[in-house]
């Protein structure tokens, strides 16, 4: 019998893990896509023109 809760830890966190996993898979998307993309393409291009303004100030 000790194998047993040996094993019903793990896979209960396995059980637990999987349902997660396929949460975040299925609430990636939807309405706010594009949106998010949107913003996440603003914040990169705002991060990539700071460090050229910084990399030719210091030239």
């Amino acid at each position: 019998m000790d194998y047993v809760s040996a094993l019903v830890p793990p896979v209960v966190m396995a059980v637990f893990f999987i349902g997660l996993i396929r949460v975040i898979v299925k609430t990636q998307g939807g309405d706010m896509k594009a949106k998010e993309d949107a913003a996440v393409d603003a914040a990169i291009a705002r991060a990539e023109s700071a460090r050229q303004a910084s990399s030719t100030t210091e030239a």
